[in-house]
């Protein structure tokens, strides 16, 4: 993985390794960089490594880097920094960059001397090119968190790559089909293991007390969990809590994750002039508190794999408003246990008005939701099992 960063891929992966039996398997975890939100919360079992060698140096800032490089006469390695450099800057389409940097990058990164039973890069883009250019397995298992029609990337980059594989995972249907069309020539190789939810867990946490004056309730309070970046939509809630405040006064939007649109949402709030109506929390360890306390919770993004923060939202039986992402249906039965709202912000604010404003439609939603099973650990650790034990 990259990091433990906040983000729901990153979050899947802790549910995975908090439901494994460590009396079969032998874990580690390799980052990019040992960091993250959710460092703290992997199993004492789990041996946590980091990339070593010039790649910390490499990963460091532009001319911090050349310099270090420079000075140890490793002057490849610091006309790689440079190409990298220039290749993030002149890129607009963030996926494509990762792809097309991934061989400056590579340069910088030894590979594995250990030899392992299975090794999995447990998200797309540079984890996935790591493992197979660098890791020395006898299986080796791609994990893909997105819709990877919608995800920017290059299929012709990503081809070569993937048929190393052993196994391309990812965690719905929807995205399943995806693959399937992108990549048909590994169709066998594709499969669905949905991410691990734990019901106790997520209704454990929620019980805590939130200590956040910066947090503030009422009747029509919004919660929305997810990255401040282009592909979860936190623009087009901005822009629906304007719309929302000229019908009800008393709206509160809480935006819980961190990402780097901060500053332009953090723009956009001030240009609307609702700073006491839509508020950028950052990271919180532990957001289900928050959920909890919402009277809604909104899922505004563009596109989605699978949202675990939406299977968490209902675990709480929270009334659910959600964009109309191709993978929308996976997760939500229109008008039954959520709402599915279309993409604009005119639709989205209005279908986020006719929640609040109707308490009989919030208790119906809620009802569903918890006649709903969600716990699904002990069936998708089995799927994974059937995997490692091929």
């Amino acid at each position: 993985m990259p990091s433990l960063d906040s983000g729901g891929g990153e979050k899947s992966l802790i549910n995975l390794l908090t439901t494994l039996d460590f009396n079969q398997y032998e874990v580690e975890i390799r980052l990019f960089a040992k960091r993250g939100l959710f460092l703290d919360l992997v199993p004492n079992e789990v041996k946590v490594t980091e990339i070593s060698g010039d790649y910390q140096h490499f990963s460091k800032g532009i001319l911090s880097s050349i310099l270090y490089f420079m000075s140890r006469l490793k002057i490849a390695l610091a006309l790689h920094r440079i190409s990298f450099f220039i290749k993030n800057s002149l890129i607009k389409n963030k996926a494509i960059a990762e792809q097309q940097t991934w061989k400056n990058k590579a340069v910088a990164i030894p590979k594995v001397k250990e030899e392992y039973d299975t090794a999995i890069a447990f998200i797309e883009k540079s984890s996935i090119y790591y493992l197979i250019d660098k890791v020395n397995a006898k299986q080796k298992i791609g994990w893909i968190h997105t819709n990877y029609s919608s995800s920017g990337l290059n299929a012709d980059f990503d081809r070569n790559y993937f048929s190393q594989l052993d196994y391309l995972v990812t965690v719905s249907p929807e995205c399943q089909q995806s693959l399937n069309v992108n990549f048909p020539e590994i169709q066998p190789k594709i499969k669905v293991v949905h991410n691990i939810v734990s019901a106790k867990t997520v209704q454990q946490l929620a019980s805590e007390n939130i200590q956040d004056a910066k947090f503030q309730p009422n009747d029509f309070t919004i919660v929305t969990v997810g990255r401040l970046s282009t592909e979860k939509g936190i623009d087009t809630a901005v822009e629906a809590c304007k719309i929302l405040v000229q019908s009800n006064k008393e709206v509160r939007w809480y935006v819980i994750g961190e990402g780097n649109e901060r500053a332009k949402l953090q723009q956009l709030i001030v240009d609307y002039q609702l700073q006491n109506h839509f508020f950028l929390l950052g990271l919180r360890a532990n957001p289900y508190p928050y959920v909890k306390q919402a009277k809604v919770y909104v899922q505004p993004s563009r596109y989605e794999g699978k949202s675990i923060a939406i299977d968490e939202a209902k675990i709480l039986a929270k009334p659910i408003v959600v964009t109309n992402f191709t993978t929308a249906k996976d997760q939500i039965n229109h008008s039954v246990n959520g709402i599915i709202s279309g993409n604009d912000a005119t639709q989205l604010a209005n279908d986020i008005l006719l929640v609040l404003n109707d308490k009989n439609l919030q208790n119906n939603l809620s009802l569903h939701l918890t006649q709903e099973i969600h716990d699904n650990s002990t069936e998708e650790i089995t799927q994974f099992y059937s995997m490692l034990n091929a």
